[in-house]
């Protein structure tokens, strides 16, 4: 029986993307990706999520490739500038499970401790949560084990009672490997779909 639901943010409740800003500073399409895909990559990111201050990230990026210096410091300097709107249609359907009385809702996100009080500012439904874990706080990241394991110990939480959602398929591996249910999200109409049909909705 499930009695526990666990959010990723970004890409699920949360449209976070560099080319919203990325785009102000590129005339070219092509320069703007071979920038994002090169220097500011997705690992490099990640390292940040993992708990590495903005500060270290940038001045470790900008000793690599001077040349962009400028739009290395705009990533973490404008990064305000990157997030989206709320993903509604998952927003009402967190709101759904949370008004069923049902379950405890968690979150479990791989962003930098340092960026993320600025989503809270921003997006009113992360105060909903019965829990949010980090990973910049953490030390750590998805998809190692230790991490799920600190939602899943601190809050009490068994992995066969849990339902782990998530746009990003190795963490959902991740998880299963633990034995923590878990949901590929792709988009809000899908999950719902895959809600009612494991009854949660």
């Amino acid at each position: 029986m499930i009695n526990t639901i666990i959010f990723d943010l970004g890409a699920v409740l949360i449209d976070w993307n560099p080319d919203y800003m990325y785009k102000t500073i590129f005339d070219d399409e092509q320069e703007m990706r071979d920038f994002l895909n090169n220097i500011t990559t997705s690992d490099w990111n990640e390292e940040q999520d993992a708990g590495r201050t903005l500060q270290e990230g940038t001045d470790l990026l900008v000793s690599q490739h001077p040349e962009h210096e400028a739009n290395i410091r705009a990533f973490y300097g404008r990064w305000v500038e990157m997030l989206g709107d709320a993903f509604q249609g998952t927003v009402e359907i967190f709101k759904e499970l949370k008004a069923s009385g049902k379950y405890k809702i968690y979150a479990l996100t791989n962003w930098s401790a340092e960026t993320f009080p600025l989503a809270q500012e921003r997006f009113d439904f992360l105060n909903w949560f019965d829990g949010i874990v980090v990973s910049g706080a953490e030390k750590m990241r998805k998809p190692t084990p230790a991490f799920y394991h600190i939602l899943l110990d601190r809050y009490d939480v068994k992995a066969e009672e849990s339902l782990f959602i998530d746009d990003n398929y190795r963490n959902i591996l991740a998880a299963e490997k633990l034995g923590i249910n878990s949901i590929y999200f792709t988009s809000p109409e899908q999950l719902k779909e895959e809600l009612e049909k494991r009854k949660i909705l």
